[in-house]
């Protein structure tokens, strides 16, 4: 994947709809000074400075999906205690829907209380039940996911082993998802996964999968083995075990697997990559991309967040300047026409004016670029339209292009009067115009004002067509006979 397609994947995150369920839990941090021992008994005093209380468990994969731009809801048990309205009054804070919440007045809202002092955590205390829901609580909790399944686009399970994913809890929602062809994603725990059998993608790191495949991975060939036994068991559409410094391995139902290297960054913290990873990964099948393409995305959403202190996230800006660092200059100008549909339309609602161009722009020459520097001036923001190899061998026949179009939008982006490059497929940019809605439409001089494609609805709107006469003597046509004749 590259930059454009990622662009677009964060720009339909807002349309996703994701459903998280499993163990939901407070992580409360306590932040302060420890410089002398209790008189009562040997330990250290930590004078507390300063309180924090974040989602945790589960949540902090709402964190994630709601950071990524998507729709959360959850599907959980909690207490009805002070906590449990403390981490309903979060999850709303956070924008997630709260339907699926039930409260059992006979649990203990999950709270893990770390202390903290001199950059150290001195005890982690824990208020929890790790004992199965109650069938009560159960079945309410069942009843809103069958009910509600069709809703979503994708269904995140987070398991902590704290009671709420019962095994037929778990069957139930596998069942449900292949029925209404919603993905769910399992981000699994403990040694026996015959509880997760039937879901879409199960998500282990390398310990995990040990565990549960009774294997010890050591090499590649352990891998498939221990990759093999889980899927074989599982009746999996695919299984993504990650491996820290390793990267991650795909192993589909069908298919070839796929190893995606990790990215080589300074590591602080490995805290919540699980999450990150998990998010990510089921954005990208909610979005339609393909396992191979979800994951490696959400792996480089890993490397990212791991070099952050702490549990943390990580947003689709940070994924899409991490996609597009080879290239940045370049890279980060050309677009799809969904996202720069978007960015066309922020720019004009600033008053800024658009102007719009197009072309095949093989061998760009001199003459292309006094010509887009020209149609620069006219406005603030140059868009071109740039077209694909397809379409300009429709145009200009068998043997063009001579340069193919991701050289092409490289080399015309690259120039600094341009602003935006999309390419498109068809025989005409009308398309791109309808979208975009340039305040001026160019072409060259050797084109009549009727002739240029667009012009009614730009004029329309209140806009303008330019003609810009091209430099003299210069055309691609006539370097490319230059070039044979001298052979």
């Amino acid at each position: 994947m590259d930059r454009r397609e990622v662009e677009s994947l964060f720009e339909r995150a807002a349309t996703v709809r994701a459903l998280v369920v499993g163990d939901l839990m407070l992580d409360e941090y306590l932040w302060g000074r420890a410089e002398r021992i209790s008189p009562e008994a040997p330990v250290q005093v930590v004078e507390v400075a300063r309180e924090d209380l974040r989602l945790g468990g589960a949540g902090n994969v709402v964190n994630n999906l709601a950071a990524l731009g998507c729709r959360v809801s959850v599907g959980s048990v909690i207490g009805t205690d002070e906590d449990g309205q403390l981490l309903r009054h979060a999850l709303v804070e956070k924008g997630a829907g709260v339907d699926g919440l039930v409260e059992d007045p006979q649990r203990t809202t999950s709270k893990k209380t770390r202390v903290i002092a001199a950059n150290q955590q001195i005890v982690r205390i824990d208020r929890e039940m790790r004992s199965s829901i109650g069938a009560a609580s159960e079945k309410a909790l069942l009843d809103y996911l069958l009910t509600r399944l069709s809703e979503f686009d994708v269904v995140v399970v987070s398991d902590y082993l704290k009671g709420v994913l019962t095994p037929a809890l778990l069957d139930a929602l596998c069942r449900k998802g292949r029925e209404l062809g919603v993905p769910v994603v399992v981000d699994p725990k403990g040694d026996d996964f015959a509880k997760y059998r039937g879901a879409t993608v199960l998500t282990p790191n390398r310990k995990e999968a040990e565990v549960a495949s009774g294997t010890a991975i050591t090499d590649q060939a352990s891998l498939e083995v221990a990759a093999g036994k889980i899927l074989s068991n599982l009746e999996l559409d695919a299984l993504l075990i990650t491996r820290s410094e390793a990267g991650m391995s795909l192993f589909p139902a069908q298919g070839e697997a796929v190893h995606i290297p990790t990215v080589a960054r300074e590591v602080f913290d490995v805290t919540g990559a699980g999450d990150t990873v998990i998010s990510v990964l089921s954005l990208g099948l909610a979005c339609g991309l393909t396992l191979a393409d979800a994951a490696w995305v959400a792996n480089v959403a890993a490397g990212i967040v791991v070099g952050k202190l702490g549990t943390s996230t990580v947003s689709p800006r940070e994924i899409i300047a991490e996609v597009g660092h080879s290239l940045r200059d370049s890279d980060s100008k050309i677009k799809n026409l969904d996202v720069l549909a978007h960015l066309v339309a922020r720019e004009r609602a600033r008053g800024k004016k658009v102007v719009f161009t197009n072309g095949c722009f093989d061998l760009l020459h001199v003459g292309h670029v006094k010509y887009l520097q020209k149609a620069r001036e006219l406005g603030d923001l140059l868009v071109v339209g740039l077209n694909t190899d397809d379409s300009v061998r429709r145009l200009k026949g068998e043997g063009r292009p001579l340069i193919e179009e991701t050289e092409r939008a490289h080399i015309l982006a690259a120039l600094g009067c341009v602003d935006y490059v999309a390419l498109f497929d068809e025989d005409t940019p009308l398309r791109l115009i309808e979208a975009l809605r340039p305040s001026i439409l160019v072409k060259g001089g050797d084109y009549s004002i009727d002739q240029v494609v667009g012009r009614e609805l730009v004029e329309s709107m209140g806009g303008r067509v330019e003609l810009i006469e091209f430099v003299d003597g210069r055309s691609t046509s006539r370097i490319i006979d230059k070039i044979l004749s001298s052979k």
